[in-house]
């Protein structure tokens, strides 16, 4: 972030979900002058929030930034993350969810096609499995629920950003823990690099 109190037309400022940040290190390490924060992940589980806690990011960005690019999809809002977006001049990653950004859209519909009844994890989700899924749905404290939410599922998809064996090996859990079989692709990084590298370039040439 500038030092002087000007925009820094040069450098790029992604506003992101918290559910990327592991991510987003990696990408802006290996592109000079994309910054990046993110908001909390936790806003997940309040969709209707997302919007305006970005516009109040975005705004208090302005001074030290000419360009903001936002690092969620729709997530849920339901179309009014881009009015947001609209009103402030700012573009999203591409999609509805991490899981399209990841698998691709193509991919993540032949997905769907193939087996509705797919729960979908991330890394991210992986990692926070108990804490989102078990205890925030408690079903930690109330098993009886799981074949409550999880009835019409048949299978786990573990959309895996590293080919980790560590998190291989967790996400196998966190199917046998809802009763599912697993399946696993690796998408690395997905959709996510390049819209970034492309905001980075625009930047770049309108200095």
């Amino acid at each position: 972030m500038t030092r002087s109190g000007a925009p820094a037309p040069d450098r790029v400022l992604v506003i992101a979900c918290g559910a990327l940040a592991r991510e987003l290190a990696v990408i802006t390490a290996a592109l000079d002058g994309l910054d990046f924060e993110c908001l909390p992940a936790r806003l997940h589980n309040r969709p209707e929030q997302i919007p305006e806690a970005v516009r109040r990011r975005v705004r208090a960005a302005r001074d030290s930034y000419d360009t903001i690019l936002v690092g969620y999809m729709d997530c849920g809002t339901g179309g009014l993350l881009d009015r947001v977006c609209e009103e402030e001049g700012v573009e999203r990653l591409p999609g509805a969810h991490c899981y399209e950004l990841y698998a691709g859209a193509e991919r993540f519909s032949d997905l769907q096609e193939a087996e509705p009844g797919t729960f979908y994890l991330t890394d991210y989700l992986v990692r926070h499995f108990d804490r989102l899924i078990l205890e925030g749905l408690g079903i930690a404290d109330h098993p009886e629920l799981r074949d409550v939410y999880f009835c019409n599922y048949t299978r786990v998809v573990h959309l895996a950003q590293e080919p980790d064996g560590r998190l291989e090996a967790e996400a196998r859990s966190a199917a046998a823990a809802l009763g599912l079989r697993y399946e696993r692709i690796v998408t690395g990084y997905g959709g996510l690099a390049a819209p970034l590298q492309a905001g980075r370039r625009l930047a770049a040439r309108a200095a």
